[in-house]
């Protein structure tokens, strides 16, 4: 039997950004908890990067997380847009590295990769997956929430450490073997 890991999840954002905090342990995962942070009320880019310090630094000391995962930065045409989600990623690392939590990225086709099997998925199609596999009575109000969870789901499965029984030599192979986790 493996140990338990908590995993926090982190989906950067200067408007809102989303967090997953789950339970990975022998191939099992369990919702801990799952939100939003909102920072549009915040004019000046700089105290929202403190927020974002703050707040992942809370989320550290209420949850004691073992591992971080956060996703990465995807290149889009606004340069602006990727600078300020790239400090917002990075103040989530700092917050981790402060509080000796070791961190991954993934990129966000890895993530819905991990999730669903197929890396162009929807933020809804990954939102009801996460509902089946961390048996959730409802979907969380904002996608970014859902994608928080998502990284941190990615990262259980990536880092092979709680698949139980074996791995799976793909996505196929696991839902032959696992068929009740097919989505209705």
């Amino acid at each position: 039997m493996s140990a338990e890991r908590i995993i926090l999840g982190i989906d950067p954002g200067t408007t809102i950004m989303g967090y997953g905090i789950i339970s990975a342990q022998s191939g099992k995962f369990t919702l801990i908890s799952h939100g939003v942070i909102h920072l549009s009320k915040y004019a000046d880019h700089a105290l929202k990067l403190k927020v974002i310090f703050d707040k992942v630094t809370g989320l550290i000391e209420q949850y004691h997380p073992d591992e971080m995962a956060v996703e990465a930065q995807f290149f889009g045409k606004n340069v602006q847009s990727m600078l300020k989600l790239g400090r917002a990623q990075g103040v989530s690392i700092a917050a981790s590295l402060n509080r000796s939590v070791p961190y991954t990225e993934y990129a966000p086709r890895r993530i819905k990769q991990a999730v669903t099997g197929n890396g162009n998925a929807s933020k809804e199609q990954v939102a009801a997956m996460l509902k089946s596999i961390l048996k959730m009575k409802e979907l969380p109000e904002h996608l970014d929430a859902s994608d928080g969870l998502a990284a941190a789901v990615c990262h259980a499965l990536q880092s092979g450490k709680t698949i139980g029984g074996g791995g799976y030599s793909s996505w196929k192979a696991f839902l032959t073997k696992n068929p009740k986790r097919k989505l209705p």
